[in-house]
């Protein structure tokens, strides 16, 4: 695992890409993360294909505090499954 990674996720507002943003760095999780947006997704859920605006959260952290984030991003996420995929 590289010593810097960006960590991608998905929030279904700009409310909700705002307070998951600020809760991460408030928590200094990351050194940034950057919130974009409105974007279009097209995905499988629950048998069906979902066609949704999302807003897009890239965010810059260490290999060291990613478990640490991940658990973040889950506990404080409002999906049942939110997307977290390192880049």
């Amino acid at each position: 695992m590289p010593d810097y990674m960006r960590v991608l996720t998905t929030v279904d507002s700009a409310e909700e890409a705002e307070r998951l943003g600020r809760s991460i760095t408030g928590a200094r999780l990351a050194a940034c993360v950057q919130i974009v947006g409105p974007i279009r997704s097209l995905y499988w859920w629950q048998d069906e294909v979902e066609d949704a605006q999302e807003w897009q959260l890239l965010i810059k952290t260490t290999a060291e505090r990613f478990p640490a984030l991940e658990a973040h991003i889950k506990a404080n996420h409002s999906y049942e499954t939110p997307e977290i995929i390192i880049t």
